[in-house]
Parts: structure tokens; C-alpha cells; sequence
């Protein structure tokens, strides 16, 4: 019988390696991103919108988060993969407000012929489907699945129009999260701030965490830290701006 010491770090690695493996981004389409703007509008969950917002709209309430929360969270990375921000669900368009594109045709609310993961509005524009018109009648302008807040759109991704993007559906993910508490984030490509900006995380988004190491000691709001989480996307954030954890961090 193996002595007890000899046993317990082999289950630290093995836990490790789990959470690693375990978290996971969730379900990942390409679509059409519109800036939003409409600032001093009020959002389908409440928040009135200001300069330079960070938050998404999806043409379906149910991705869409309470206000003042990231309940749902996705990651939007333009499609080079070079700016990538995470942000929370809080208002319902474009086009559509009944089309949940990211579910599977056995769950999705309409357009159910439609693939997985493709848009009414892009099937409309693109090809005609519904007679190129949305769930109004209205005849779909543009391919868009995705808006974006126009910080979101400026600063997060540094758009300068409407683009393709490359969209993960984090609450169809798996493993831990954790919620940025103040922001927007920068997300980094090493655990220090000398490394790049690589993109933002907003204030409420729920981000998937691989892993930690230790890095740059960095003091924010909740702590001082060394502290530094290692996202889905292999990018990092200071672990002194997040609030709370759903799950536990595991050493990389």
C-alpha cells in the first residue's frame, strides 16, 4: 500500500489537469456584429445605456442576462483572434427577438430548419429564407446575429465598421467561472501588465477559467494578488478584479 504522501500530489496533478480539460467556452459560430449605439436608451433588461457601453444584444430573450449581471456572458473575438472581449447579455436584437440561433433545432423557439448556429437574419439576407424578411415582415438589411455596445465594438474588439466576429455562448460551457467585478478588464496574453493588451472583459461578464499562475503582483478592488487566471482563450486577467468564483481554481 502506497504511502499517503506519495499519493496526494499525484491527486493535486490529476485535479489540475480536470479543471484544465474542464473549462470550456461553450458553443462557438461565426455571425455578422452591428455596433448598437442608441446611448441614453434603456436595454430590454433595464440598464440605461451610456457612452462607450459594454454589453451585447442576442435577437432572443433567452440568452438574455438579469440587469447587473453576467448570467449570460459571451466572448466575442474578432475573426483574426486578435481582440477578443467578454461581455454580458443585456439586450435582445438585432432583427429577430425570438431566435436563439445557438440551440440546437429541438430546443430553438423558431426557424427551427434553419442549421444550428446560423441566424434568421443572415439566412434572409444571404439566401432569401422567409421571404428575406425577419419575424416583423420587415424586409433584413444586413446579415447581423450579434450587437455590440458601441465599447464593446471601439475599444474591445477596435472595430471601425460592422464585421464578422467570431462568438462563444459561454453559458454552454462547462468549469469554473469567474465574475469580473469591475471594468472594462484588460485582458492580457501573459500574467503581467508588460504584457499586450489582447482585449477587455466588462464589468459582470462570467469568464471561463482554465487555471492560475503567478504572476505580477497587481492591487485592485478586492485584493492584492500575484494571483493571475488563465482564460478558455489562453489569455489572462489579474485575479485582484475578480469579485467571485463559481468552481475552483486549480494551479496551471
Amino acid at each position: 500500500m502506497p504511502h499517503p504522501r506519495t499519493s496526494r500530489p499525484v491527486a493535486v496533478v490529476a485535479g489540475a489537469i480536470a479543471a484544465v480539460l474542464a473549462a470550456t467556452p461553450g458553443l462557438t459560430y461565426r455571425v455578422y456584429a452591428t455596433r448598437e449605439g442608441l446611448v441614453g436608451g434603456t436595454t430590454a433588461n433595464g440598464h440605461v445605456i451610456f457612452s462607450r457601453d459594454h454589453f451585447v444584444a442576442l435577437p432572443s430573450a433567452r440568452g438574455l442576462a438579469p440587469k447587473n449581471t453576467g448570467d449570460y456572458t459571451v466572448r466575442v473575438c474578432t475573426t483574426t483572434r486578435s481582440r477578443c472581449e467578454y461581455a454580458p447579455v443585456w439586450d435582445i436584437g438585432p432583427w429577430n427577438t425570438r431566435d436563439d440561433y445557438w440551440n440546437p433545432s429541438s430546443t430553438r423557439e423558431m426557424w427551427k430548419d434553419l442549421p444550428q448556429g446560423r441566424p434568421e437574419a443572415q439566412a434572409a439576407y444571404q439566401s432569401g429564407y422567409n421571404g428575406g424578411r425577419d419575424q416583423f415582415g420587415r424586409t433584413v438589411g444586413s446579415p447581423a446575429g450579434i450587437d455590440l455596445a458601441d465599447g464593446t465594438f471601439w475599444d474591445g474588439l477596435l472595430l471601425t465598421d460592422n464585421a464578422w466576429v467570431d462568438v462563444a455562448y459561454l453559458w454552454t460551457g462547462t468549469g469554473t467561472r469567474g465574475r469580473i467585478g469591475s471594468g472594462p478588464l484588460n485582458i492580457r496574453s501573459g500574467p503581467g501588465t508588460s504584457n499586450p493588451v489582447v482585449g477587455l472583459a466588462a464589468t459582470y461578464a462570467n469568464v471561463p477559467i482554465e487555471c492560475s499562475v503567478v504572476g505580477q503582483s497587481v492591487s485592485g478592488p478586492y485584493r492584492t494578488t500575484t494571483q493571475w487566471n488563465r482564460l478558455a482563450s489562453g489569455h489572462f486577467v489579474s485575479h485582484a478584479y475578480v469579485s467571485g468564483v463559481t468552481g475552483t481554481i486549480a494551479p496551471c
